[in-house]
This record gives C-alpha cells, structure tokens and sequence, in this order.
C-alpha cells in the first residue's frame, strides 16, 4: 500500500539526493548582483531538507516557506534544472499524482516567490476544482500538480475566456476506473476524467467534452 512520507523521510534523502549541476538552465547567469536562480532554488531545498526554517526565510518569502513544509510526500531526489526563472526538483523512485513530479519554484531576484508542489488530495472534486481554477488564471504549472501532463497540454490549448461561456460545476460521478467530474458551460461540458484513491491521492488523468 502506498505510503504517505512526510518531512521526516526527507532528512534521510539528502544524503543520497543527486543535483544536476551542468546544463544551460543551470549555468544562465543573472544580471550583476543576484545569484542564479538555481543558486537560490538549492538553498530553499536544502533548507527545507534541514527542517531549517530560519535559513529556508533568507531563501524564500514566507508564504513560500510556508508551502514547501507542508509538502506530503518524501523529498524529490533530482534537481531538474532552471527554465527562465522556475526550477525544478522531481522524482525517480516514486509515483505521485499529477505532471508536475515533485516541486517547482519561481524565483525572483534573490528570493524564491512562489513553491507549486504535487498534490496529496483526497476527493475528487477538489482536484477537478484545483485544474479547473489553475486554468481560469492561465497557470500551468498549478494545473500540473493535480493534473497529467497531457491533459494540461490538451486543456490550455483553449485560453479561458472570462467573456465567454460560463462554467458551472456539476459534480462528480463515478465512471469505470474512476470518478467523472463535469463543467457544463452553454452548448456543452467539459469533463474531467479522475483517477487514483484516498490513499494514493487523486489527479486528473485526462479531459473530454461533450456538446449538446
């Protein structure tokens, strides 16, 4: 049975945690003054790793401190490298719900602003609400924790629209393998395709649509 690691697993991640250390995310350089942002990233991991909170706050805002030690599952043990200002940190070893695999941070200046993580949640409307509310704002990697890569993709080909057609949330009703969780907008619905359990934690695993 799957098996919920929190913080404490992590301590023992860091000695074995392997860093990429080359790669042109990682080596971009920022303007005169302020480290790069995987610099800054590696030290609000590290900290968090420590349970160091005080050295976790010069590396992060609060509300982003704030976020990564309520992280669920044990610690992500690659360090996936920078795009722009986001960085990266997934796992190899360890299934979790959603595209994201892990941790991503954005970094501004010299501070981590903002820790999306992988999601543990436990009933499938809030997951089909967590998508539903990431897309409205046009955030991706906020879709990634609850959601499959691929059904981000496919979901954020159409940019929502707030003078277009409304969307109200119908519900979720159990389906085959899962849970079926529905946006019924005028002459249609979108529905999101839930899969996982309690235990494992759920995401949406594809999107449809219906038209009337």
């Amino acid at each position: 049975m799957f098996k919920r690691l929190v913080l404490g697993a992590a301590l023992t991640a860091a000695a074995t945690l392997t860093l990429a250390s080359a790669g042109p995310a990682w080596a971009a350089r920022a303007s005169a003054g302020t480290p790069a942002p995987g610099t800054v990233a590696n030290k609000l991991f590290h900290a968090w790793l420590a349970a160091d909170r005080t050295a976790a706050a010069k590396a992060a805002t609060p509300a982003a401190v704030k976020t990564i030690f309520t992280y669920a599952y044990r610690a992500p043990d690659r360090f996936d490298g920078c795009s722009g200002n986001v960085c990266r940190f997934v796992h190899t070893s360890v299934r979790v719900p959603g595209g994201l695999d892990g941790i991503a941070m954005v970094v501004t200046g010299s501070k981590v602003s903002k820790v999306y993580l992988s999601r543990h949640i436990t009933a499938p409307s809030t997951v089909a609400k967590h998508l539903f509310a990431a897309w409205k704002r046009g955030d991706e990697y906020g879709a990634l924790e609850v959601a499959t890569s691929t059904t981000v993709r496919k979901l954020f080909k159409v940019t929502y629209d707030p003078r277009g057609a409304t969307h109200f949330f119908q519900g979720c009703s159990k389906e085959s393998q899962g849970y079926s969780c529905a946006y019924s907008y005028e002459g249609g619905a979108m529905l999101m395709h839930v899969r996982g359990s309690r235990t494992t934690g759920y995401e949406v695993r594809s999107i449809s649509y219906l038209a009337d």
